[in-house]
């Protein structure tokens, strides 16, 4: 007996328009364009996974980097100092200290400042 495999493409049709869902004119009802567009969707998204960790740690280094020269340090001193007075704290950690914690982030800048001071 003969088989089709229609059941199984039009299936598998049915996911990749359903991915592309939202998409305009042609990437939406085409299926050749359709898959050219899912694919470099992916690619975008691959790419941006990646990008995304590095504007987080960007904007954690800026927010860092403007407390401590509120209070009279460069950001580059901070961190040295930092790991002069074996301070091992992440910049997420830090940039959430000096928006929702002054006051703990005044000891670790005190803290560096000794530390430098003792160099």
């Amino acid at each position: 007996m003969r088989t089709k495999s229609g059941w199984s493409s039009n299936r598998a049709k049915k996911k990749l328009f359903k991915r592309a869902k939202g998409y305009r004119g042609g990437r939406r009802k085409l299926l050749r364009t359709v898959k050219e567009t899912l694919i470099r969707a992916g690619v975008f998204a691959y790419r941006d996974r990646r990008n995304k960790k590095r504007n987080i740690r960007r904007l954690w280094i800026v927010r860092v980097n403007a407390a401590v020269r509120q209070r009279g340090l460069r950001y580059s001193e901070f961190i040295a100092g930092l790991k002069k007075a074996g301070v091992e704290l992440d910049r997420r950690t830090l940039s959430e200290m000096a928006i929702h914690d002054p006051p703990a982030f005044d000891q670790v800048v005190d803290k560096v400042k000794q530390a430098l001071a003792a160099a």
